[in-house]
């Protein structure tokens, strides 16, 4: 029968700094992964995700100086390799229209530098959304962002009028913000460990490459965070996963019985044999949102990890040992995790 002799539970009693850096596209384009398997989320430990994209401001509109074939750009914020990046505002930022074909759209950009650009798309005898075809928008530098489109339906010279001017979000926009995302601090399919990162609620559009269309890429997604380091929680025992729990409801109806089933998230909980009760290190923790590692056995890789709020109360029997019983909140199940 095995034994919790060799059991042992860790908390997380540190974190280290991992600096600003590009997250991997999994492949579906809305997984990004990080070369880590843990982030913390302990209070001022948080992970920063700043994707590429227009933060605040950048308006394009047609130019105040009423020349043809150019827009004015308001001033804006974005972010560009995780960097909060002011830009000032362009006037008369000038297209270039088709020369035999009347339809053309051109991306008005923020570069890598933090610089506007527009890029003109390939002429066509008609609109097109498939980047760079005829009449399409063109391909987007992987480093920049796009902020708008220009449609023009005429290759005749005239001031641009608003209406040709294309500015929604996820379709002519990169925002940083848009779509959003949730963080996956830790990846565990099949009970094998992965990498954290985050996951978007829809898939980036493929409108970036640096070789006309041959290589494809969503725009640019980073992220800072902290990784957990682990320290033993002494004298500890008892210790219960954040596990789901099912309830089975039913009505009787005539002729039979309906039945429901509904689940609830429960939290984990441990127990230690404490100090005094009040210099312990751990107590320093109360009311933080830290990773837990529990294994069945210390020298072996088999683990169970959980995040959650430490929540604990102590108890001071007279003639017994002092003793504190910890309650894990967490937001998801123990993973367990084999290798």
């Amino acid at each position: 029968m095995p034994s919790a002799e060799n059991a042992i539970l860790e908390y997380e009693a540190g974190q280290n700094a991992v600096a600003m850096a590009a997250l991997t596209d999994t492949g579906d384009h809305k997984t990004f992964l990080s070369s880590d398997e843990l982030w913390s989320d302990k209070a001022g430990y948080e992970a920063q995700v700043r994707p590429n994209g227009l933060e605040t401001g950048g308006n394009v509109t047609p130019a105040a100086s009423g020349s043809n074939d150019v827009v004015d750009v308001a001033a804006l914020t974005c972010f560009l390799a995780g960097v909060n990046t002011p830009v000032a505002a362009e006037t008369d930022q000038a297209i270039t229209r088709g020369s035999i074909s009347n339809f053309t759209k051109h991306s008005v950009t923020i570069t890598s530098a933090g610089a506007v650009a527009i890029i003109d798309g390939t002429e066509g005898t008609s609109f097109s959304n498939t980047r760079g075809a005829a009449g399409g928008p063109p391909w987007i530098p992987t480093g920049s962002i796009e902020i708008a489109q220009i449609h023009i339906s005429d290759k005749t010279s005239a001031p641009i009028d608003a209406d040709e001017i294309k500015q929604v979000p996820g379709i002519h926009r990169e925002m940083y913000s848009y779509p959003t995302w949730v963080e996956n601090r830790i990846n565990v399919e099949n009970s094998v460990m992965g990498y954290a990162g985050i996951k978007f609620n829809a898939a980036l559009p493929l409108i970036h490459s640096d070789d006309s269309g041959s290589t494809t890429a969503t725009k640019k997604v980073y992220a800072s965070y902290y990784t957990p380091e682990f320290a033993e929680i002494p004298n500890a025992y008892d210790f219960v996963r954040p596990a789901t729990s099912y309830t089975v409801n039913s009505t009787q109806v005539y002729g039979g019985t309906v039945g429901s089933a509904s689940r609830s998230l429960g939290g984990g909980s441990f127990s230690f044999s404490c100090r005094d009760g009040i210099t312990d290190s751990l107590f320093a923790e109360e009311g933080s949102n830290l990773w837990f590692k529990f294994r069945p056995h210390r020298l072996k890789t088999p683990a169970i990890y959980c995040q959650g709020i430490l929540g604990i109360k102590e108890s001071f029997p007279a003639g017994d040992a002092i003793s504190a019983e910890c309650t894990i909140s967490a937001e998801q199940e123990g993973k367990r995790v084999i290798s």
